[in-house]
């Protein structure tokens, strides 16, 4: 059973257009890259998960990466170590795909649920940069404030395109948040967000079964589970 598998995967890739090749092949590196490179300097990097080429790597050791994880190329996984008896930790959970150029700096925690999805140019920083001491000789991309910050986001969420989520936000569970939004609070479980600064504006009720519109944002119609739909109540 095992050989017929293997032959039909040969089969498959033979008769593949030679861009389907090539797209194979470069899959086929970075997996083999994973199991001979990335899992021994990452803190921990689980089974099936493919990290494309990265913009920077830094402090990979303080980096938790989970199973089956996509992270495409150009994305910035940045640990900050400013204290050693405060080392930073950067999780990320199991089945997270993580799109082109996102930028991900950890300084104290940052904690990225299962089976979220963070799609391109995203930002995630639980760092800030103190601009107060006006006399301090150094830039202020170079002054880290030592606070325990944390950024958390909880499983089964999406990030639109290009979102930025700042220090000390904790987004729950199965949330969605627009593309460009800025995310500068807490988001409950099963909501959606959006906006710069993002509001919420909708949010799913266990009770009725459906999303439910907030905030005075109009719209015409809720959501229900089962995918049918019917008048806002108002």
């Amino acid at each position: 059973m095992a050989q017929s598998g293997s032959r039909g995967k040969v089969g498959r890739f033979l008769r593949a257009s030679f861009h389907e090749k090539l797209n194979a092949l470069e899959v086929l590196y970075f997996r083999v890259k994973a199991a001979v490179y990335y899992r021994h300097i990452f803190r921990s990097f689980g089974k099936g998960s493919i990290l494309y080429t990265p913009m920077l790597l830094s402090h990979p050791e303080y980096i938790r990466i989970g199973r089956g994880v996509s992270i495409r190329q150009g994305v910035r996984l940045e640990a900050i170590v400013s204290d050693p008896t405060q080392p930073p930790e950067l999780i990320i959970g199991d089945n997270v795909n993580i799109e082109q150029n996102a930028h991900i700096v950890c300084h104290s925690r940052v904690v990225i649920g299962n089976d979220v999805s963070i799609t391109g140019h995203c930002t995630i920083v639980d760092v800030t940069h103190p601009y107060e001491d006006v006399d301090d000789p150094r830039k202020i991309g170079d002054r880290v404030r030592p606070d325990r910050s944390y950024v958390e986001i909880g499983d089964r969420s999406f990030l639109g395109y290009a979102v930025t989520v700042l220090p000390n936000v904790h987004i729950g569970r199965y949330c969605v948040i627009g593309a460009n939004a800025l995310v500068t609070r807490d988001v409950p479980d099963y909501s959606v967000a959006a906006g710069c600064p993002a509001v919420l504006f909708r949010q799913y009720n266990h009770e009725d079964g459906k999303w439910h519109t907030l905030n005075g944002v109009p719209a015409a119609k809720d959501v229900r589970a089962d995918g049918s739909d019917e008048p806002v109540p108002r």
